[in-house]
């Protein structure tokens, strides 16, 4: 059985101060869940305030990104060592917004992926179309070549350790969802092509999230799709409220 994963994105956003009260909103109202886990993921300036507040409570912490080093002379950035030091356990990988606009290209992201196995932190790693490439039929084709490079010499028994999330850019931020049926049917590839490189087990064990515009009047709908297996969240996790109505989804 895979547990699902809602994980919130909070991207740039929250203050030190914001982001406490915030994380304190959420322990309030997530409860002791056992069917399905929860996820922030404050911007890097947040992370050690959070982390300390949710230490020993049901919500885990995860970084937006890193760098594929663990230490060295490269300003600006932050390294596995550093994100698990402030007491994060999962990291996301290879998001839209990191390939769109800081250039991470596939062997970044893979780069970056065998470094967060390396220092035991579990990817989140993030594949998805433009409209345009949906627009010419080429959505799967993008996808497929995204998931094989991401994955590229990582072994069966990591995979144990890796989340994919399927992020369609054209839906992110912009309201737009896709349907649960075309939502499901990329799942649904993603897991067959897993199952190609890995076998039969390891494609079922993956847990395969959904982002893009999820809200709290959509999610029933698309996690009762059979392969998908929680959600990544962004502006809907800003917010207490709508942040707990997706993890409380009800499928």
């Amino acid at each position: 059985m895979r547990i699902p994963l809602l994980a919130g994105n909070w991207k740039m956003y929250k203050t030190v101060g914001e982001a406490e009260e915030l994380v304190r909103a959420l322990l309030e109202g997530v409860g002791t869940p056992t069917d399905r886990e929860v996820l922030v993921c404050p911007p890097f300036t947040a992370l050690y305030a959070a982390g300390r507040l949710l230490e020993g409570t049901p919500i885990a912490l995860g970084g937006q990104d890193m760098y594929h080093e663990p230490q060295g002379a490269f300003t600006g950035a932050v390294s596995p060592l550093m994100l698990r030091d402030v007491g994060c356990t999962y990291v996301i990988i290879g998001h839209s917004e990191r390939r769109q606009y800081f250039g991470d290209t596939d062997e970044m992201v893979n780069r970056k992926l065998h470094a967060a196995l390396a220092h035991g932190l579990r990817p989140i790693m993030c594949v998805g179309e433009s409209k345009p490439q949906r627009d010419a039929g080429q959505a799967e084709d993008i996808v497929v070549a995204q998931v094989r490079a991401g994955l590229k010499d990582v072994t069966a028994t990591q995979m144990q350790q890796v989340v994919i999330a399927y992020e369609p850019i054209w839906a992110i931020g912009t309201g737009d969802t896709a349907t649960p049926q075309d939502a499901q049917a990329m799942h649904a590839t993603i897991r067959r092509v897993v199952s190609e490189h890995y076998g039969e087990e390891t494609a079922q064990s993956l847990r395969i999230q959904y982002g893009g515009s999820v809200k709290p009047d959509n999610v029933d709908d698309l996690m009762a799709q059979p392969d998908l297996d929680g959600a990544l969240v962004g502006g809907a996790s800003l917010k207490a409220e709508s942040f707990l109505r997706i993890v409380q989804f009800r499928s």
